[in-house]
C-alpha cells in the first residue's frame, strides 16, 4: 500500500499567498476609506454644532433685550409718566 500525501506546489502556494495578500489589503483600504467618511461626517456636524451655538447666543441675547423692554413699559416709573401732547407746530 502505497500512501500518496496530496500537497500543494511552490507556485500554488505563492499565488494563495498573493490572493491572501490581496484580501489583507481590500480590507485595510474599506477599513481606512469608512474611517474617512466618518471623519467628514464628525467634522461637518462639529460645524453645525459651532453655527446652532453662534445662532443660540444670538437668540439669547435678543430674548433678553424684548424682555426688558416689556419690563421697563410694566416698570412703575413708566406708569407713572404722563403723555405730552405737542403744544404747537413748527412750520418753515
Amino acid at each position: 500500500m502505497s500512501t500518496t500525501k496530496a500537497s500543494l506546489g511552490p507556485v500554488t502556494n505563492s499565488i494563495v499567498l498573493v490572493l491572501i495578500m490581496c484580501l489583507l489589503g481590500l480590507m485595510y483600504l474599506t477599513q481606512v476609506t469608512k474611517t474617512n467618511a466618518l471623519g467628514y461626517k464628525v467634522s461637518d456636524l462639529t460645524t453645525r454644532q459651532a453655527q446652532l451655538k453662534e445662532d443660540y447666543a444670538s437668540l439669547e441675547v435678543e430674548s433678553v433685550r424684548l424682555q426688558s423692554l416689556d419690563r421697563v413699559q410694566s416698570s412703575t416709573v413708566a406708569q407713572n409718566m404722563t403723555t405730552v401732547q405737542p403744544s404747537a407746530t413748527v412750520t418753515d
